[in-house]
């Protein structure tokens, strides 16, 4: 099987992330896998061992993204390949995203395409069904098991709190939920080989893109960090005076009255 993994850098938001200027600022910050892309690392890594075949993982970035794709061959897929989009796209969005990899995809032969659910800097959960459809291939979102058998593949997908079972063809791209499996950890024998997988780096030139051809179809007014939490406060004396008090305080204070 060809197996495709859709990766993303991300901020950590475990640690401080800081905005100026509208700006989220990249110098000091943590950049880590998109969590949910490493639910699709793990799932094609088994895809692979059970039927065979190669797992390539995608990202587009800049040099800084290398870090990352290590990480996922580290992890154990096949091979690499950044498109450095550094000094050809200023502010890219969904669409920015979708078509690069349509170019990329023009000349493969995917069976299976996997990528994270959202990513958790930006949620939208664009990317995937935008190109599943450029490439006019299934679809199935937000999956928390896959079987595939031949040229069948048989999906669970989460539905709020339910589960909704689909069953499809091949070539398919799928999105990945927590759930899926449990995504392992580098260990130091997979660290040592990633240093010698290939990693190909193209640029937009390479794909027979240019600037106004990957220009974003959105833009980013403002960025800005949720206002810190305040105290809560505790009510009290008798129920019906809690009440009238906690009335007056959400026409008031909370204004959602």
């Amino acid at each position: 099987m060809e197996i495709y993994v859709l990766l993303k850098k991300t901020f950590d938001t475990e640690e401080k992330i800081n905005v100026s200027n509208g700006q989220i600022e990249d110098e000091g910050a943590e950049f880590i896998i998109n969590p949910y892309d490493e639910y699709a690392v793990e799932e094609a890594i088994k895809q692979r061992d059970e039927h065979g075949g190669e797992v390539t993982v995608i990202t587009i970035g800049d040099e800084g993204s290398e870090k990352q794709l290590r990480t996922a061959l580290a992890m154990g897929a096949d091979k690499a390949v950044l498109i450095n989009t550094e000094d050809d796209v200023e502010d890219g969005d969904q669409y920015t995203t979708a078509k690069i990899l349509e170019a990329f995809f023009e000349d493969k032969e995917p069976d299976l395409i996997l990528a994270g659910n959202v990513a958790i800097d930006e949620a939208s959960g664009q990317v995937g069904p935008r190109l599943a459809d450029a490439l006019g291939i299934p679809y199935v979102t937000t999956i928390t098991d896959l079987k595939v058998s031949g040229d069948t593949a048989t999906v669970e997908k989460d539905v709020e709190g339910d589960v909704e079972i689909v069953e499809t063809t091949l070539p398919l791209l799928v999105t990945c939920q927590q759930g899926l499996n449990e995504p392992r950890y580098p260990s130091l024998p997979g660290i040592m080989k990633a240093k010698k997988k290939p990693l190909e780096e193209l640029e937009i030139d390479d794909l027979d893109l240019d600037e106004d051809d990957v220009e974003a179809k959105t833009k980013t007014v403002d960025i800005f960090l949720p206002p810190e939490k305040e105290a809560g406060k505790v009510l009290k004396g008798e129920p019906q005076e809690q009440v009238k008090e906690l009335v007056t305080l959400l026409k008031t204070e909370a204004k959602v009255l």
